[in-house]
């Protein structure tokens, strides 16, 4: 695992309050940031004391831009105050290449869902993903650290934010342990915000939130598929709210530290014959309907893959889908003079069948964009609908269900 546990003073970035406050005008510029109290977190506390280095993917290796490396403090510096993603913890699975396991997010993805939570002084807000700690330190800026609460899987995350956090004088409670449990024993909360994606919302979350409270979190079925959503406990038994209209991307969240196993992939029996039909839907799918492929991907599991084929001198000619049980589906990008593209399956579960059903709900639908889609999350269910209830789209697998078809 390649992690840093550097510590940096203020003095690294001479000039960071101008770096600050110009990273706070370009957020407001983009429409990323308008509350006079988050603009004050984002132009007082130092972004680069919570990320001396970061790692970036450069000629097909991972290198590392670092306070303490004289060739690449410049560029170190330039970027940490831009609105920049970095990613800032690294593990490596020999058959896949590098995991990233915890990163900075954007700043102005930041402030657009710390605006979005709608926080008062007095709320009590639970973070789920420590991360460098950046997010605690501005809502502790905020709210004072008697209401931050923030939880992570990764002990040594933990300890370093809690370090760089103490050394601004900020000292919200930071915990290790499995996100998806929430903090019971500081429980209720007026504000939970997901700095990971999780599948289905942990029934946990909406236990230790009050009334009335929010929470924030990127609901994910896999690769390329889900967004933020926006609930509220509306009662003791449901949590309800709409998708975000311009989504966001997290990594997934994970129960134990380190890098999470890969499902391993089982190559296509060859007494399972291959089948052959057409299609009239755009196989780019997971890249250009990402509702459609957002409740495709509930039905295919969150192992699945998704690419290209094709070759460097002539491009890609065809999407692949495939899944761990070594099913496949290569569907063409050209089309027959009747406008269909060939759609090429083996394997014991015929792929494209799902992307089908999943573009019919949505036609039936009226075609829904992400704003007009709700979840409504209830102990035993949790529910995607477009504009009311009375149009159910899918219905997500709760954890239990997500964890057990890893397994499988």
């Amino acid at each position: 695992m390649t992690t840093s546990t550097t510590s940096i003073g203020l003095d690294t970035v001479p000039d960071w309050q101008d770096r600050s406050a110009a990273l706070a005008d370009d957020l407001v510029a983009a429409g990323k940031l308008s509350s006079p109290q988050w603009r004050a977190a984002v132009e007082d506390v130092p972004r680069h004391v919570f990320v001396p280095r970061f790692y970036l993917h450069r000629e097909g290796r991972m290198v590392a831009l670092a306070a303490d490396d004289p060739g690449t403090r410049q560029e170190w510096a330039d970027t940490v105050y831009t609105n920049t993603a970095l990613v800032t913890l690294v593990d490596h699975d020999k058959n896949n290449g590098p995991v990233y396991l915890s990163s900075s997010s954007t700043p102005g993805l930041m402030t657009r869902m710390l605006e979005a939570l709608d926080i008062h002084d007095g709320h009590t807000v639970l973070e789920i993903g420590t991360g460098t700690g950046l997010n605690a330190a501005w809502l502790t800026h905020r709210l004072g650290e008697k209401h931050v609460y923030s939880i992570d899987i990764e002990p040594d995350l933990v300890d370093t934010a809690r370090a760089r956090l103490a050394q601004l004088g900020y000292r919200p409670t930071l915990v290790t342990g499995d996100g998806s449990a929430g903090l019971p024993e500081h429980a209720p909360f007026h504000r939970i915000i997901a700095t990971c994606s999780v599948p289905s919302i942990p029934w946990s979350w909406v236990e230790q939130t009050r009334i009335g409270g929010r929470i924030l979190v990127d609901v994910r079925a896999g690769t390329n598929a889900g967004n933020l959503v926006h609930l509220t406990r509306t009662a003791q038994d449901r949590a309800d709210g709409n998708f975000d209209a311009t989504g966001a991307t997290f990594m997934g969240l994970r129960h134990n530290p380190g890098a999470d196993s890969r499902i391993p992939y089982t190559r296509t029996s060859a007494d399972l014959p291959a089948t052959t039909s057409t299609t009239t839907r755009d196989p780019r799918t997971p890249w250009t309907q990402p509702v459609v492929w957002f409740l495709t991907a509930m039905r295919l599991g969150s192992s699945y893959r998704i690419g290209y084929a094709g070759d460097p001198q002539n491009g890609p000619r065809a999407v692949t889908i495939t899944t761990p049980d070594g099913s496949r589906a290569e569907i063409a990008l050209a089309t027959d003079d009747h406008g269909h593209h060939t759609v090429r399956e083996t394997g014991p579960v015929r792929l494209w069948q799902h992307v089908e059903h999943a573009h019919q709900i949505w036609d039936q639908a009226g075609q829904p964009p992400w704003q007009s889609l709700g979840l409504l999350v209830t102990p035993d269910t949790q529910t995607i609908y477009a504009d009311t209830i009375d149009t159910p789209l899918a219905t997500i697998p709760s954890a239990q269900q997500t964890q057990k078809g890893n397994r499988a």
